[in-house]
């Protein structure tokens, strides 16, 4: 039996021999094939917690944009309020209105006429008590008209109303292009900084592969890294100071063009006379096209970098202005240039900006974008929703008191409930007119303008801003700055000078499509609402956001693959 069993095991050896050699093939490939879907698995896994937390890092980014300009905001008002006093002429007519009817009376004016209108009609004194009632007075107006009382007997009653017509039009409109421009800046800047925040990390983490494979947002290395992609909190601080120029500086030439376009197009217009919301809407689009353009070539040819950013030459003067630069600030601000030292030599860091590579490179790139087409498109969908916010919204219910033309945006981004309790027009609903036929005097309209200045360049809660944050072409082209131009620099490379290939991703943001003002694609007018393109604006960009995100991502792989699969963690 032993001897017959040992025979068959001899002469099925061959067989056995290959079977196990098949077994153990087959048990290592399914060990093989188990790794890699195990290894596959934890890479996609990965891969996806990266992702979500980088989107989730942009998203907190963008809340910061929003914060940021509000938090800027009111300095930019107070400057143009103060240069703009409307409440000041407003005083100065009632002033003249008290004095007038003094002397017809043959004896000092009641202190209750003072406060009376100044129109002589009643319908014009009821507009003029609006600029009183519903506006906002500083402090420094109020002693600044103290002090220039004796400027109102110069003056007559019709220019007093001119520049009252020029100066509350011109305030509100340079309000609204400051805060757009002032979006748009803060927008550029903090995703640029975002960026190369994000940007080292990928490169610490590939500069040091023995350590944790976590990559952190956070900026806690202290080698050079940080300093060799601009990523140093000076730096940082430095190219954020450059805000202050349009805070301060850059709004007045553009409140200058403002006011020559207002006083060429409302000039001809008596503060009595009626006026219907079409006519006053094309005004106001009148006045658009003279500053903006009124085709897209000329739109396009439209620089905003003069009032964003300063010129090379200013640059050093901007940061000792904002108190960035140990140099003592000189008396004449930013209009002369500081003398040349008596030394034939100059100090070798005369100039900071120019000795940051990091902060250069900065601004060079914020002022590439800010001269881009999409900058230009983005800037017109901004403009046509906080006009629209102005007209469609604000003028329309309380000057000519009839229905908005577009529901009111929501403080709460959350509540997107329809209000519970809606007022009704003046008119029973039996009577209801047309809104084509209301016609409104163009002093209540200065009124209501006058009112809402202050609420545009209001902090928070800021119904302006609020408008603009859900538009979804910023989304998108703050997304494309984030993920556009990843130059990488080996910090190991002598002087820094030579860089790795580089991933560029610039999807376009808009196309090469053009709105003009008030036309549609077809070149015929729009209609009287500003708003009317408002919701075609977000259709069209409520694709540009995943494609962005389709370059966002290929970057976060194509940088990832450099310095490993390593999840990347806020």
């Amino acid at each position: 039996m032993i001897s017959a069993t040992r025979r068959w095991l001899r002469r099925n050896r061959i067989n056995f021999a290959i079977s196990a050699g098949i077994l153990g093939v087959g048990y290592i490939a399914g060990q093989y094939v188990l790794s890699k879907i195990t290894e596959a698995r934890e890479r996609m896994t990965a891969d996806r917690i990266a992702k979500e937390n980088l989107r989730r890092r942009f998203q907190q980014n963008q809340e910061d944009c929003t914060f940021t300009v509000l938090a800027l905001l009111p300095t930019a008002t107070e400057n143009i309020v103060e240069a703009l006093p409307v409440e000041d002429i407003t005083r100065n007519l009632q002033q003249k209105k008290a004095e007038r009817l003094g002397r017809s009376e043959g004896g000092t004016p009641d202190p209750s006429v003072a406060s009376g209108p100044t129109s002589a009609t009643d319908d014009d004194g009821r507009s003029l008590s609006s600029f009183q009632s519903e506006s906002y007075i500083h402090a420094s107006q109020t002693e600044a008209s103290s002090s220039d009382g004796k400027l109102a007997p110069r003056i007559s009653k019709a220019q007093l109303w001119n520049e009252l017509k020029i100066s509350s039009i011109t305030r509100s409109l340079t309000l609204l292009y400051t805060i757009s421009l002032l979006t748009l800046l803060t927008r550029i800047q903090l995703n640029l900084l975002g960026r190369r925040n994000y940007l080292s990390s990928v490169v610490s983490l590939a500069s040091h592969p023995s350590q944790d494979p976590t990559i952190s947002l956070e900026n806690r290395d202290d080698d050079n890294v940080d300093q060799a992609y601009g990523n140093d909190f000076e730096t940082n601080r430095q190219f954020l100071t450059f805000s202050w120029w349009l805070l301060h500086r850059g709004w007045r030439d553009l409140k200058s063009t403002i006011e020559g376009a207002v006083k060429e197009v409302f000039g001809p217009l008596n503060p009595r006379e009626e006026i219907q919301l079409d006519r006053f809407s094309e005004l106001i689009l009148s006045v658009r096209r003279k500053i903006e353009g009124s085709t897209p070539e000329e739109r396009r040819n439209t620089r905003w970098l003069q009032h964003l950013l300063p010129s090379s030459d200013q640059e050093e003067a901007v940061l000792r202005e904002s108190g960035m630069s140990a140099s003592p600030s000189p008396p004449s601000g930013l209009s002369a240039p500081s003398p040349p030292p008596a030394s034939t030599s100059p100090p070798p860091q005369q100039t900071p900006v120019a000795s940051l590579p990091s902060l250069r490179r900065l601004l060079d790139e914020t002022s590439d974008l800010i001269d881009s087409p999409s900058f230009t498109q983005i800037l017109t969908i901004l403009l046509d929703i906080t006009f629209s916010h102005l007209v469609d919204q604000k003028i329309r219910t309380q000057a000519y008191k009839i229905p908005p033309l577009t529901p009111p945006t929501s403080l709460n981004p959350s509540d997107n409930s329809e209000p519970r309790i809606q007022e009704l027009p003046p008119e029973s609903s039996d009577e209801q007119q047309d809104p084509s036929t209301v016609k409104a005097k163009l002093a209540t309209i200065l009124a209501v303008m006058t009112k809402q200045a202050h609420y545009i360049g209001a902090g928070l809660p800021n119904e302006y801003v609020q408008a603009m944050e859900g538009v979804r072409e910023v989304e998108a082209f703050a997304a494309v700055v984030y993920s556009s131009a990843f130059e990488l620099e080996n910090p190991a490379s002598e002087g820094g000078k030579e860089k790795e290939e580089g991933v560029s991703v610039a999807p376009p943001v808009a196309g090469d499509e053009a709105v003009t003002l008030g036309e549609n694609s077809e070149g015929k007018s729009s209609g009287p609402g500003i708003g009317e393109r408002r919701g075609e604006a977000e259709e069209r960009g409520s694709g540009l956001v995943d494609k962005a995100w389709s370059g966002f991502e290929s970057v976060w792989g194509a940088v990832a693959g450099r310095g490993g699969q390593a999840p990347l963690t806020g």
